[in-house]
């Protein structure tokens, strides 16, 4: 009985059963047509429901904080915050060891912080190109007040990238530093960022007479402009990283546009010595690098880092000059600049890596009151 039940419920399924009756030529036109109609539906029903994913997607999900997490309440919320962890993003990328040592927590609390964090942040996943052009418009300039170096940048440094600045000696690497300090101070009509600037100086180079100097020059209050500029020293790599998430913390209620490390590698070049050690340090560069850049997104600030050189003997033409750091450095960096003299006491500034802009070169000149074309 159970087969002869299916058999009655599907007839059309068995052709052998029940022959098909023949088909008009119109009646097969009219089906065809029908079939037509109804794949095109299904087309449109398809580019409708990509459209609602897309912008799904795009939408950004509502801010949900720490505090939101399951098992955070206010004490580790205070700890999570005090160690520099504001938001649900900067937890979710986090290792539960490094995370532990950071806050002072537990590593199985850490573990589950972490996991709570990736499943509530909003990670962003893909957008299409048009939203991401819209994001890129968030993107500010910061003019150097030289025309020819900032028609080779595009219009200036820009924000959430991180320059590197290399050059032997006198080029005028830290001549930069200072004047883009200087300049981040500034109203942002006047090509500046009226925001506040965090300086790590590894080679006492810093000089708030300079500072003075170029603010002078542009016509500001030089106490004005030093009370923007916070300045650290850093003794060795360690204490150099530690500075670097130390910003974290201090960053609360200030508006950081600027973060300059002069120099980048002199610590790492001096403590980690010969090929034995090269891994070790190059793992720490790029921790270190990571860190910065991370300053750099949540921020929508500039970093700009100084870089040391070195000679290449084997060199049989060509410039031997090269910078310190190796592929880590280069591939981390957004822009390079390599600086070199010239006559007249004049500087060369050569574009040497960018994402968006061809290479070039550009003459401008160190004074006393700053940079000038």
């Amino acid at each position: 009985m159970r087969n002869l039940q299916v058999s009655h419920q599907a007839p059309l399924k068995s052709s052998l059963i029940y022959p098909q009756p023949l088909v008009s030529g119109s009646d097969t036109m009219s089906t065809t047509s029908k079939k037509k109609k109804t794949t095109s539906k299904k087309d449109e029903s398809l580019v409708a429901e990509e459209d609602i994913l897309m912008a799904a997607v795009d939408d950004e999900a509502p801010e949900v904080s720490i505090e939101d997490l399951p098992g955070v309440g206010p004490a580790t919320a205070e700890k999570l915050r005090e160690a520099g962890f504001d938001e649900l993003l900067a937890l979710a990328v986090m290792s539960p060891g490094d995370l532990a040592d950071q806050a002072e927590l537990g590593e199985a609390v850490a573990g589950k912080i972490i996991n709570a964090a990736k499943k509530m942040a909003n990670i962003g996943g893909f957008v299409s190109g048009v939203a991401l052009l819209d994001r890129r418009r968030e993107v500010q300039k910061l003019s150097s007040k030289v025309q020819s170096i900032d028609d080779l940048l595009g219009g200036g440094f820009e924000t959430q990238a991180l320059v590197e600045v290399y050059g032997a000696f006198g080029s005028g690497k830290t001549q930069i530093g200072h004047q883009l300090a200087v300049n981040c101070t500034m109203s942002v009509e006047d090509g500046g960022f009226d925001g506040d600037v965090f300086y790590i100086d590894t080679e006492d180079t810093f000089r708030p007479e300079r500072i003075t100097q170029m603010a002078r020059g542009h016509g500001l209050d030089p106490d004005a402009v030093l009370k923007r500029i916070h300045v650290a020293r850093a003794y060795n790599p360690a204490h150099q990283m530690l500075l670097a998430e130390e910003i974290k913390r201090m960053s609360k209620g200030l508006n950081v546009k600027m973060i300059i490390v002069d120099s980048l590698t002199s610590h790492f070049r001096a403590e980690y010595i010969g090929r034995g050690m090269l891994a070790n340090r190059q793992q720490k560069l790029n921790r270190h690098l990571k860190d910065l850049k991370q300053l750099a997104d949540v921020n929508n600030a500039l970093v700009l880092v100084t870089n040391q050189v070195h000679s290449k003997p084997d060199a049989m033409w060509g410039d031997p000059t090269k910078p310190i750091g190796g592929h880590v450095l280069a591939h981390a960096s957004t822009f390079r600049l390599y600086l070199r003299k010239a006559k007249g006491g004049r500087r060369i500034a050569r574009l040497v890596d960018s994402p968006n802009l061809p290479d070039g070169e550009c003459v401008y000149q160190v004074t006393q009151e700053g940079l000038r074309d």
